[in-house]
């Protein structure tokens, strides 16, 4: 009788064990419909209210529209976020398959972050000297469909809404002129000159009006006039109205009253503020400023002496100042023309194209082509930039390559910032990041600086084995941007939370790197308005080697190089904790599946 109830016992647990199972097979659906409406209402919303990245990303049912902007908007964006999260709080992130937990994370990171940013109110700084609506807004016609009359029609309707546009972003830099937010008043020295050209006594000399001049065999010539006639009435009513409008408010009242301190600590809530972009864009929550500083001293050193010992293989008759002054002034080192330029870039990038399969067991199916940085905006941009593919085919990605002020434009950089800009970094990664299959449009058309920028210098290295950098200055070049990127941990944070002037900054990275002085300034500038960004570069291609050199020790001969960046790659952007548990579970699996 003894034995008989406990094994009635052993069957009735075993039972209740099964039927609980059962349960939480038939909760998991519910858990993953759940999951899966959320993402899609989320995805929804933001395509609704930014129609620009909607168009960017294949989905052309908003193209006549711009986005809403106002205060009202923002406390109805961050309404909406409180709702999606409190959403996803209500799902057991344990119901979930192993892939969607990935995507819960990653949701749950991006609206914290957002509220975050929302209770620093950055939304009231939507500018700085070198990004906003205002510069991008005359590539508009770059960054939209124009095949079709529809097409340009749709066109037409956001050159009408521009006015409007300005207006919104007017009454959020008042607010933050109101509120002591604002860009710090030392870089915005030159704030009127990508406004000054947008500003035209003829419409037809509008840069926007450019695609009017010729259309495409999809466009009926009965329409033609018909739509120059509208273009231009809307250049006239809206763009160039909404551009003057801006230029008075800033030339009247946001310049004058911007801040002349140029901390993120001397915000409202600043050191909070700054301690906050340490860690979003390190992804690496424990991460403090001071630690950030630290590792980018020691990065400085190591590479130096890196440099040093190229210079006295060299038999330079001179010191790394001496050396860098040299560079700096010597005319041989600099193209001749813009035409020689992006000649050198392209051959850089076609030579690598060829090396790819030896590196990438997957490649990108989308191509890419280069472009020459916008006159209107060249003498605030860096010395190049990467523009991601749209997200329905109809356009590549592109490199933008920097053709202002040719004797700033070093020739021996030129490999490591091709293979940074476009292959084996932004444009590989990018590209194929929006062909994963698997991915949610949400991780498709979305990253983690450190990550992104993480994995593009780390694929500057890349070109050592793929037998770059063969000529020592070249070389050079190559340390010239990793040791640039080694130096921001330190301007970025000394600017910050040391309390470095502009001065001290630019004179530390002129005494480490062979940089130009026209791109030390820019660069010290863009740290001053974008506080902590320049923290994920170094920060992530730390990582990524780390786990390199942890998978090709723990797997020896059976590291395979290809196998390695596929899975790096292979899960879209990701914050480096997450990319870390990627690759020790496939170096685990590897040493299962191979005996190790």
């Amino acid at each position: 009788m003894q034995l008989r109830f406990r094994v009635s016992c052993c069957l009735i647990i075993v039972a209740g064990l099964l039927i609980g199972g059962r349960a939480m097979r038939a909760a998991e659906p519910a858990a993953s419909e759940r999951f899966e409406q959320l993402l899609n209402d989320a995805w929804e919303f933001r395509m609704r209210e930014n129609p620009l990245m909607a168009t960017d990303t294949g989905d052309h049912r908003y193209d006549d529209q711009l986005p809403k902007v106002s205060l009202a908007d923002e406390k109805r964006h961050n309404a909406a976020r409180s709702e999606f999260l409190a959403r996803l709080e209500k799902i057991d992130r344990d119901d979930l398959g192993v892939a969607e937990q990935a995507s819960y994370d990653i949701f749950g990171r991006s609206l914290r972050e957002g509220a975050r940013e929302h209770e620093f109110q950055t939304f009231l700084v939507p500018i700085s000297d070198r990004w906003g609506f205002h510069i991008d807004f005359p590539e508009l016609s770059r960054n939209m469909p124009l095949s079709t009359t529809r097409d340009y029609e749709n066109y037409i309707a956001r050159l009408n809404g521009f006015a409007q546009y300005a207006a919104g972003h007017i009454e959020l830099m008042r607010e933050g002129v109101r509120q002591g937010i604002t860009v710090p008043s030392v870089i915005m020295q030159r704030f009127n000159e990508p406004l000054e050209a947008q500003i035209v006594d003829d419409p037809e000399k509008s840069l926007l009006y450019k695609p009017l001049i010729e259309f495409p065999d999809g466009v009926p010539e009965s329409d033609h006039d018909r739509l120059r006639t509208a273009a231009r009435k809307a250049i006239v009513e809206s763009v160039v109205p909404g551009y003057r409008q801006f230029f008075e408010f800033m030339k009247n009242e946001y310049v004058p009253s911007c801040r002349g301190t140029i901390a993120a600590s001397a915000l409202p809530k600043g050191r909070d503020y700054y301690r906050y972009c340490v860690v979003k864009f390190t992804t690496l929550d424990d991460r403090s400023p001071d630690e950030v500083h630290a590792i980018g001293l020691a990065e400085v050193a190591r590479i130096r002496g890196e440099m040093d010992k190229i210079i006295r293989d060299l038999k330079f008759d001179g010191d790394f100042a001496q050396f860098t002054d040299h560079l700096r002034n010597d005319p041989k080192y600099y193209p001749k023309s813009a035409e020689e330029l992006e000649k050198e870039v392209s051959f850089v990038l076609k030579r690598m194209d060829g090396e790819l399969p030896k590196l990438f067991g997957r490649l990108p199916r989308m191509p890419y082509g280069v472009r020459k940085v916008p006159d209107f905006i060249a003498p605030q941009a860096t010395f190049a930039y990467y523009q991601s593919p749209t997200g329905d085919g109809r356009r590549a990605g592109f490199f933008y390559i920097n053709t202002y002020n040719l004797p700033s434009r070093p020739l021996y950089m030129l490999e490591a910032l091709s293979l940074h800009e476009a292959v084996p970094g932004h444009h590989l990664q990018i590209a194929l990041q929006q062909e994963l299959e698997h991915l949610p449009p949400f991780r498709k058309y979305s990253g983690f600086t450190a990550f992104v920028e993480g994995w593009a210098l780390y694929a500057e290295r890349l070109g050592l084995e793929a037998g770059f950098y063969k000529d020592p200055y070249d070389d050079f070049g190559r340390l010239t941007m990793e040791i640039w990127r080694a130096c921001r941990l330190v301007v970025d944070t000394g600017i910050h939370h040391f309390g470095w002037t502009r001065e001290q900054a630019i004179e530390y990275m002129r005494a480490n790197s062979a940089m130009p002085l026209h791109d030390i300034r820019a660069e010290v500038d863009r740290y001053i308005g974008w506080p902590g960004q320049a923290l994920a570069y170094k920060t992530g291609e730390l990582k990524i080697r780390e786990l390199r050199a942890d998978a090709e020790a723990k797997l020896g001969e059976k590291f395979d190089v290809r196998a390695f960046h596929d899975v790096v790659l292979g899960s879209g952007a990701l914050p480096l904790g997450m990319l870390e548990q990627n690759v020790r579970a496939w170096i685990d699996e590897t040493n299962s599946q191979l005996g190790g």
